[in-house]
Formats: structure tokens, sequence, C-alpha cells
């Protein structure tokens, strides 16, 4: 195993530091335990928007914690969801009156620790509310979880209810339009290679050279199927017809498309595939309005890409478009 870290149980932690020191202006962090919050939080009458996971999806969610996104982020160890102590103190350090949303995604660990944090929260008298992501098409069930997994859909859904939030829309209405997000987003991914946990040391499982895992997770679990390594045009026309038959997206509809990198993926490889896979979604009188491109929720240095659609009206399309600064995502209105 050949890296860039010295003791692998501190790995998350460095990482933090570095990402401290690297945009001071936008967050900081908390340690024992680590907690990622932006800089001017706690912030009088908003609704605060919390997230996390294990560690090793950067910039998945410490990346998103900024104006108009995240308002504090809990990052486990690598691929090990954070413990209710630590989502306690992200609740603690950002949420006022208006009460906390908490963006959870859809695996046994996460669903279980903060739905505890945010029962400990309201015993403190405090309005927290959960919402579970479940965008992956690729199986019904998973390693991790009961039910689909929370994938490539996490970026969109923070990036839209951290606007709502920002605007300073309620508790409810948040609530509501994440909810919204959750029924109107659908993703996949496949895996060319398998990454690697730094405390364990090896690939998290054995894929042939010719060949690609499809549905993956994002911590490597299996997928639908492995299949014989085939041309970007098949892959991405694969990919394209599983997410679009599952909600059924059709002929008319307003998409976002997000093309993800899982790590390793170089953006040479990644818009190729973005572009065959809006040509496909042109053919299928599919508009694609928004895009979104690059490696935001990735599996350490995994090589594959995910595919993220989200089906927009003219209120998703406003708060995608509205005001965000955070470390990996900024854009002005």
């Amino acid at each position: 195993m050949k890296k860039i870290i010295n003791d692998p149980a501190d790995v998350v932690t460095e990482s933090l530091r570095g990402l401290a020191a690297a945009h001071a202006d936008i967050l900081r962090v908390q340690e024992d335990p680590n907690v990622v919050v932006r800089a001017d939080a706690p912030v009088a009458g908003k609704v605060a928007v919390i997230s996390g996971g294990g560690s090793g999806h950067e910039p998945l969610h410490g990346g998103f914690v900024g104006l108009g996104m995240l308002d504090a982020a809990v990052p486990g160890a690598v691929f090990t969801s954070p413990t209710p102590d630590a989502v306690q103190a992200a609740i603690s350090a950002t949420t006022g009156e208006a009460g906390a949303l908490l963006i959870v995604k859809n695996y046994t660990g996460d669903v279980l620790n903060f739905e505890t944090a945010g029962e400990l929260a309201a015993a403190e008298d405090l309005d927290v509310r959960s919402v579970v992501i479940d965008d992956d098409v690729a199986v019904a069930d998973s390693t991790y979880t009961a039910g689909r997994r929370g994938v490539g859909g996490t970026v969109l859904l923070e990036k839209i209810a951290g606007a709502a939030a920002e605007r300073g829309d309620s508790l409810d209405a948040v609530e509501a339009l994440a909810r919204k997000v959750i029924g109107q987003v659908r993703s996949i991914g496949v895996a060319l290679t398998a990454p690697t946990v730094p405390h364990v040391g090896e690939p998290s499982f054995d894929l042939g050279a010719d060949e690609i895992e499809f549905g993956i997770g994002i911590h490597g679990e299996p997928g639908r199927e492995r299949i014989p390594a085939e041309p970007a045009g098949a892959l991405v026309a694969r990919m394209v017809g599983a997410i679009v038959e599952d909600l059924p997206f059709g002929e008319g509809d307003r998409v976002l498309l997000f093309t993800n990198s899982m790590g390793a993926t170089p953006l040479v490889e990644l818009y190729l595939a973005h572009g065959i896979a809006e040509r496909l979604l042109a053919d299928r009188g599919i508009m694609v309005e928004r895009r979104l491109v690059g490696p935001y929720i990735t599996s350490l240095e995994m090589q594959g890409i995910s595919l993220t659609l989200l089906k927009l009206d003219d209120e998703l399309t406003e708060l995608w478009d509205a005001p965000v600064n955070t470390a990996a995502l900024r854009w002005k209105a």
C-alpha cells in the first residue's frame, strides 16, 4: 500500500486539520469528537443543515460546509459511521430556535447514530428532524443497508436544502423540500478498480483487469453484476437506462445531470462520459438544464464513475443556482 499518510489511525484527524488550515475563512474544525462547522455558526434565526458519514468520500461532507450549503458535517473514521456524540456536538454548535435538519445517507450505522443524536437533541428541547436519502437504483438491499443506498444524490440534496435554509425558510419548509428532492433523484455507479482503506492496507475487493462492477456502492459494496469491460458508449448507455427507467424519467422532463468521479477517474474520461450521457438523454427528449461534473462524492482512490439525475422544476432550479461558498462548491447567483 502506497499512500501519502503517516499513521493510518490519524488519517482523518490530520486531513481535517489540513482542511481547516486551507479554508479558515469558510469553516472551522472541532476535535474530540471531530466536527466541521461553518465559520460563522451558529447563524441566528436560521435552520441548521447538518450531514455526515464515514470519511473517504471527500469532499463529501466537510467540503460542503459553508454559506448556502451545510452548517456542519460529522466525519467518522474511513468508511465508518460517526458516533452519536459527534452528531450531537454538531447539533450543539449550530442549532438554535429555528431547529435543524439532519441529512442522512441510507446506511444502517448512519441512520441509527443520527437518529440517536436527534433524540438526545429533542430531550434538550431542540427541534431536530431527519431525512434519509436512498437514491441508488442498483440494488434493493446491500451489505450496509436495509433498502437502497444513499449516494450521489446526497450532494444535490445538501445544496438545495442548504440554499432553502440560507434564504430563511422554516424547518417545515426545508424538510419538505428535502423530501421532494429525495423523491426525484436517482443514481448509479460503476467501478473499474477497488479502493484501499488505510487501516486495512489492501484493496476492498478483487476485480479482474477486464471486469467492471456495475452498480457499485461508495464503500466498494457489490453492485448488480460484474460485467466484461466495454466501451464508454455502451457502459454509459447501460447506466442511463438503469436510472431513467427507475423513476421513471420521461420525454419533456427537465433535469440536473451530475457526472461524478469515484476518486481516480481522470477528467478527460469523466467529460467523455458526461457528453455521452447528455446525448443519450437528449435522444429520449429529457432536457439537461443544469450540470455538475467532477469528484464530489468519492470512494478513496476507486477508479469509476457515477451518474445522478434530479428532476427539476423552477423552485429546485432557483435553489440550485443560489449562491454557495464552500471548500468544494462555490458560485455566485
